[in-house]
């Protein structure tokens, strides 16, 4: 029988925010355990929360920029379970009036273009953090009372693939706006994927499973395509799916039981009383609407209209915010929109890559690579000598500096130039009688002897012309 894949997606999004949802305790991560952390994080008695401004400000943000509907009216409600990372004995949520409500998420797959749906975006405080090992477990509340947004996707996805595409599109979208570092190796976002299959042509949901915390886009896909195979074996031998929380396991590339699940748990949801309902002034919501950051698509689609790159290239640049905020520099100084492309996405991520260096530590000056390459564009300097050029612009030299240097400077001047021509062709009487007989190669001979006479100086394309015009003089 032929199955068909159904997947939805929970994406938890820490808010770049500098304190806590409902408390002034910083936010920050690497720190030595429990130092970012209050009485009101840890749910002493007596402590009340208060609303953080700039997380809702970017819980909006991120709302606009995912086509949700806004909610103007902030209510928080508390889900109520123990659980030894929850130091209050309840979590404050958005259960029944999330802050953002439908909306999607537009992906590319290989049928083309495909919307997302999504069901809700609320927003949450995060939990502690807990360690595990043989001695027993260690909590780090440092994390507690982080604000959160929780992306709620609708069931749309029917593979790993796609689901990877999702979360890097919408990765790419927070990361544009600001609204998270989106660095899911430090758990700042982190997916918990439900999957289930039903028979081709069913419209009937099959039992689910859930993957919770994958740390990476690629392990999404990877645990999803795990799961897939899993299920799929159970169901040919005619076994059942039982509802479940898994856990991806990297080494054995499976997923593995966490806990069964015999029903959804009660978490006996009711206001926050200590909350009371915010009516948000509706100038502050257009305000932070109409000052929008350029997302993705956007910046794509300019791309490709202003500087005449291709999809491809676009994309590539895009992709990565680091590496799209580059170009722009370089484009700010050369016209020559194409090489600049090729240099960014080419050579400069490959030196990077050798040397393992962060965008973030990229040693090459925006304005130095763009000289260079406008000294290309000039016929000042070949190609070919262009990336000794660069070597050197990442030892953080300038581009005039090195050629100076290593005597680099073409020779353009056509009288110079025809002067050594007509040397190289005086000594090679054979090339030219080659040339006439209909031996193209006999002109890449010939400049190559130009070159080596004018020891890699000669401008090769004004040597090339210059040759065959003297060649057909003869």
């Amino acid at each position: 029988m032929n199955y068909e894949t159904v997947i939805g997606i929970e994406i938890h999004c820490e808010l770049k925010t500098k304190t806590k949802m409902f408390s002034s305790a910083p936010v920050s991560f690497g720190e030595v355990a429990n130092t970012c952390v209050n009485e009101i994080d840890l749910g002493h008695p007596g402590c009340l929360p208060c609303v953080n401004r700039e997380a809702v400000r970017l819980a909006i943000k991120a709302a606009t920029a995912l086509h949700c509907t806004i909610d103007p009216l902030v209510r928080f409600d508390r889900k109520n379970y123990y659980y030894s990372d929850l130091p209050k004995g309840f979590q404050i949520t958005q259960q029944f009036h999330p802050i953002g409500s439908g909306g999607y998420v537009e992906i590319d797959t290989e049928e083309g273009k495909k919307k997302i749906r999504l069901n809700r975006m609320h927003m949450e405080e995060d939990t502690a953090k807990q360690f595990h090992s043989d001695a027993g477990t260690l909590i780090d509340f440092n994390r507690a009372g982080t604000p959160l947004i929780e992306i709620v996707s609708e069931p749309d996805m029917r593979s790993g693939a796609q689901a990877a595409a999702y979360v890097e599109k919408l990765r790419m979208i927070l990361l544009y706006l600001g609204v998270s570092d989106v660095k899911m190796e430090e758990g700042s976002m982190r997916c918990d994927v439900n999957i289930s299959l039903r028979p081709q042509g069913s419209d009937t949901f099959g039992t689910k499973t859930e993957i919770k915390n994958l740390n990476s886009i690629s392990n999404v896909q990877k645990a999803i395509d795990a799961e897939v195979e899993r299920q799929r074996a159970i169901l040919e031998e005619g076994g059942v799916i039982e509802q479940a929380t898994r856990r991806y396991d990297e080494t054995k590339k499976t997923t593995v039981m966490m806990r069964k699940k015999e029903g959804n748990v009660d978490y006996k949801y009711f206001p926050e009383p200590n909350i009371f309902p915010i009516r948000l002034d509706d100038r502050w919501i257009a305000d932070i609407q109409e000052h929008l950051e350029e997302l993705p698509d956007q910046r794509k689609e300019r791309y490709m209209r202003d500087f005449g790159l291709s999809d491809y290239d676009a994309g590539v640049l895009v992709a990565t915010r680091e590496l799209a905020d580059f170009y722009e520099a370089v484009c700010a100084h050369t016209n020559a929109y194409k090489k600049a492309a090729n240099w960014v996405i080419v050579e400069l991520t490959a030196a990077l890559n050798k040397t393992n260096t962060k965008w973030k530590d990229n040693p090459c000056k925006a304005a130095s690579l763009a000289e260079m390459i406008n000294m290309v564009e000039k016929g000042d300097i070949s190609g070919k000598q262009a990336k000794i050029v660069f070597e050197e612009i990442l030892k953080g030299k300038e581009p005039k500096q090195v050629v100076e240097e290593k005597g680099m400077k073409q020779m353009s001047d056509t009288g110079e130039l025809l002067t050594m021509i007509q040397s190289v062709l005086d000594a090679n009487p054979q090339s030219i009688a080659d040339f006439k007989n209909g031996k193209d190669r006999a002109v890449g001979f010939l400049v190559g002897q130009v070159m080596k006479a004018s020891k890699g100086q000669a401008n090769p394309a004004m040597t090339n012309r210059l040759i065959q015009e003297e060649l057909k003089k003869r």
